[in-house]
Formats: C-alpha cells, structure tokens, sequence
C-alpha cells in the first residue's frame, strides 16, 4: 500500500498552527507537530547556506521530509541579461542541500518551470540536463505551460518523464490560457507522485491588480469540501501506481493551506505518526 503524506508550502505564514508567542525559529519545530512533509520556497530566492538545512533537520523527527525548490536561476525564472554560470550554480545548490541528504530527509527537488517555458526541443534538452546535473537526487517537474499537455504531447512528455525517471507533478490550478495546465492524472516514477494545489482563483491567477502583491492574491483561495472529494479518487488512482504519494497545498495567502491540508487529510484518512510532540495552548 501506498504512503500518502499532506503537507503545504512553506512554514512560516500558517498562523492557526502556531500559538501566541511561537518564535518565528520555532515556527518548523511546531509546524512538524501537524505535518510530515513541506515544502520549502526560500531555497528558490537563493542558495541557501548548510547551517539552514542543518537547523532544519535538528529541529524535525527522523519521519520527517523536505521538497526543496531549486534557484530561480535554475528553472529560468530568473530573466536577466547578466550571464549565468549555470554549472557552478548547480553545484552550488548541491552542496547547500547535503544535510537534508545525509538526513534522509531530502523527498525531492521541485523543478517548477514557469509559464514561458513551453514544449520545444529546447526546453525538453534543458529538463534532460538539469536531471543530469542531479541525477543522485529524487527529481519532479512541474511544467505550467500548456503546450507539454495539448493533445499531441501529452504522451509524449509523460514518456520524456518517466525516461528521465522524473516525477510528474499533478496540478490543481486555474485554467486561463496558456500559462496553467490542466490535471493529468498519472504517474511517471514509481517511487513517488507529486500533488500540488495552488487554488482555483481564475481572475487573480494571471493579473493580481496594480498595487497588489501577486503572492497575496494569486493563491488566495480556499477548498471546498466538494472541491476536495473531486480529488480522492485522483490520489486513489496514483496511490495504485506510486510507492508514495506527496500532497502540497500552496493556496497559502489568507492561511487556507493548513486548514485545507487537514481537512484533506481527514477525508483521506490518514493519521501521521511520529511527529513532534503537540504544543497545548494553556490560554
């Protein structure tokens, strides 16, 4: 039977799971003590130094495990005319993640691609060479242009997947054109299947408004119950094909990630054990 873990994205914005007075530096402690698994985001803002991951492992139990985003730089979100080094880049990030590996606690890395980066000969040589730069790691691809999907590459790029011995990341996200993608439910490692919901917010998705954070606005959405049970069945199917099965929430904007995560997690029936001890608000 498959393992089946909910998580969300990031620790730090999910204000009804921590009590008065937690410290943002114990923030992940508390955080283990409701999830088994997260994602972590700064990773993608910057190299991050060994003392981060190290601190993170001391402060979460051995079941506990990590999705890490690459550099921007290393997707091709960052758009800058200045050159690259893209090889010592690479390694760079590599050695920063060597606690969470000597851990244990490295689930995988998340190559998230942005919107522009569509199904060209290209793009697909890109994929292919930054799962050679990691080729020691666990290695999921999020594509958000709809061109991998359209109807004459969507088995094609799901057979560039499991060639590569990448995992396929299931999307839940607003379908507005070009730059979302549409829910493909199938597995293209064995080893694990990556589920990220990033909300349903059509009219925020591409244009969050003049003077508006597009963070705020563009995962502001929470779940229906209904909304929910569509997926049950989805994760059923995949938990048929995958040895485990990660579940994000990154509707984080308004705190509806966590709520969602364990509603969702009820619905699934799942119980984690081996988390941290649970904090008791005594007032």
């Amino acid at each position: 039977m498959s393992t089946i873990q909910v998580g969300v994205c990031g620790w730090g914005d999910h204000d009804d799971l921590y009590i008065q007075g937690v410290r943002s530096r114990d923030k992940l402690s508390v955080y283990a003590s409701h999830f088994p698994i997260v994602e972590v985001d700064s990773s993608f803002y910057a190299i991050l130094p060994q003392r981060n991951y190290e601190s993170w492992v001391r402060d979460t139990p051995d079941c506990f495990s990590f999705i890490v985003k690459p550099h921007q730089a290393m997707t091709g979100h960052q758009r800058t005319d200045a050159p690259v080094d893209r090889k010592e880049l690479f390694a760079q990030f590599e050695e920063s993640i060597q606690p969470l590996v000597e851990a244990k606690k490295l689930k995988a890395l998340l190559f998230q691609f942005p919107p522009w980066f569509d199904c060209t000969r290209e793009h697909v040589q890109y994929v292919q060479a930054c799962r050679q730069a990691m080729a020691s790691y666990p290695f999921a691809v999020e594509f958000r242009h709809r061109s991998w999907f359209e109807s004459r590459f969507r088995e094609r790029t799901l057979d560039f997947l499991r060639k590569i011995e990448a995992t396929h990341v299931l999307c839940d996200e607003p379908q507005v054109g070009a730059g979302s993608v549409p829910i493909v439910t199938a597995v293209a490692h064995p080893g694990l299947s990556l589920v990220r919901f990033h909300g349903r917010n059509h009219s925020g998705w591409r244009d969050p408004g003049e003077g508006q954070n597009w963070r705020d606005v563009r995962y502001l959405y929470r779940y229906s119950e209904e909304e929910l049970a569509e997926w049950v069945p989805r994760i059923k199917q995949v938990a048929e094909e995958a040895d485990e099965v990660c579940i994000l929430f990154n509707n984080n904007s308004g705190g509806d990630a966590s709520a969602n995560a364990k509603q969702f997690s009820d619905m699934l029936g799942l119980r984690p054990s081996g988390l941290n001890p649970r904090q008791m608000e005594l007032f």
